[in-house]
């Protein structure tokens, strides 16, 4: 175990995930930050929070089954010649949630008035549910980069 720290090639791998981490976590504290917009001001710090430590929760237990998930590489099916897996499935719904995620939100915020009414009729449930959604597929990404540099 201890030549493991005195390994550059261990500190480089960490550092590079580490940077990694830092870079792929910016869309998500974004996208948090829009969600939470949508309660009112004296809910949202509560919501994030509540959200993030559910979003914790959940980005371990992705952790531990990313194994199983980037193991889904057999093909099931063919779309037009071109073998597709599950993994490929769960990365491409993942992309379309967050493709219709932003253009939602884009859209809300330039009509302007109506996003406000909308906004506190969000439901603070809703938010939360919404902010740890967010973090499973925003960590995804950042969880199977993790595996790759680990492996």
């Amino acid at each position: 175990m201890l030549e493991l720290l005195s390994d550059p090639a261990v500190w480089i791998s960490f550092a590079t995930l580490t940077i990694l981490e830092i870079v792929l976590g910016v869309d998500n504290v974004i996208f948090i930050s829009i969600a939470a917009q949508r309660l009112p001001a004296h809910q949202q710090r509560r919501a994030r929070m509540i959200g993030l430590a559910g979003a914790l929760v959940l980005r371990v237990l992705l952790l531990f089954s990313i194994s199983w998930i980037v193991s889904l590489t057999e093909p099931f099916v063919q779309v037009l010649g071109h073998p597709v897996s599950w993994r490929d499935l769960i990365l491409l719904a993942g992309g379309l949630f967050l493709l219709w995620k932003a253009s939602t939100e884009i859209f809300a915020e330039v009509e302007g008035e109506a996003h406000e009414a909308r906004a506190v009729a969000a439901g603070f449930g809703a938010v939360i549910f919404q902010i740890m959604l967010l973090d499973m597929i925003f960590s995804l990404d950042s969880v199977i980069t993790a595996v790759g540099i680990a492996d």
